[in-house]
């Protein structure tokens, strides 16, 4: 019983500073990640340690990701980013209130380039074997700007991500994906 009790205390400090549940509602991180997985997301390991290339995050996407959520726009991605605002941790989109959830590519600092169906960071080819297929557009370059990051879905042609919208500003991200729970037969580390 005290146990309980200590859970129902607890659980929204846990949920708000510790730990998370999450599922994923589309296809843009395939094969990675399901439709309807249920994640596990750490939101304790970013106060003590950077984000790093390749982890899948969950954030508050930035006011430009509303193009994503409209049926009567079709993103351009030779949009250019000078154009992109990356202030707003809010959005007031009433459509943005879901987080989004995909993979650092671009650190701060960092030359991202997308050309001849392959990514390039710093004017090199960047190795990735989780991607469903290889990206179908041109991209960049672009310097990811400083307390930022470049975030790309695996399933590169179908995931409305920074290639369309921007930079995600690091104080929109909410966590790091860690555990997959749901499925059982699935379950395990989030890589």
């Amino acid at each position: 019983m005290l146990f309980v009790l200590s859970l129902v205390n607890f659980g929204p400090l846990i949920r708000t500073y510790v730990a998370e549940a999450r599922y994923i509602p589309t296809g843009s991180m395939l094969p990675t990640l399901q439709i309807n997985d249920r994640l596990i997301i750490d939101k304790w390991s970013y106060r003590f340690q950077e984000p790093q290339r390749g982890d899948i995050i969950v954030f508050m996407a930035p006011e430009r990701a509303g193009i994503c959520v409209s049926s009567s726009y079709i993103p351009d991605p030779s949009d250019s980013w000078s154009n992109f605002p990356t202030d707003k941790t809010k959005p007031s989109n009433p459509k943005l209130q879901n987080a989004f959830i995909q993979r650092i590519i671009g650190l701060p600092g960092d030359k991202v380039e997308v050309k001849r169906e392959q990514v390039y960071i710093n004017n090199k080819t960047f190795q990735e074997k989780y991607i469903a297929e290889a990206p179908f557009y041109e991209f960049g370059p672009v310097t990811v700007p400083a307390k930022s990051y470049l975030v790309l879905g695996d399933n590169r042609n179908k995931s409305c991500d920074s290639h369309f919208w921007g930079p995600v500003p690091r104080e929109n991200i909410i966590g790091k994906a860690t555990k997959r729970y749901w499925p059982p037969k699935r379950i395990g580390r989030v890589e």
